[in-house]
């Protein structure tokens, strides 16, 4: 059965692997984020106790 033989896959495995890290995810990294982070603390507040009808 081929399909259980690693010599042929594993290369072409390493290569995809190798390209996505080393050309393709820099590139995907320097978009920016439409969400950028704010230095404003985060205002917490406290949850109001939900009144259940049938009890």
């Amino acid at each position: 059965m081929p399909q259980l033989n690693p010599a042929p896959w594993f290369l072409i495995m390493l290569a995809t692997w190798l390209t996505f890290s080393f050309i393709l995810q820099p590139k995907i990294l320097l978009f920016s984020s439409p969400n950028s982070l704010s230095n404003t603390p985060l205002i917490t507040t406290k949850p109001t106790p939900w009144n259940w009808p049938w009890t």
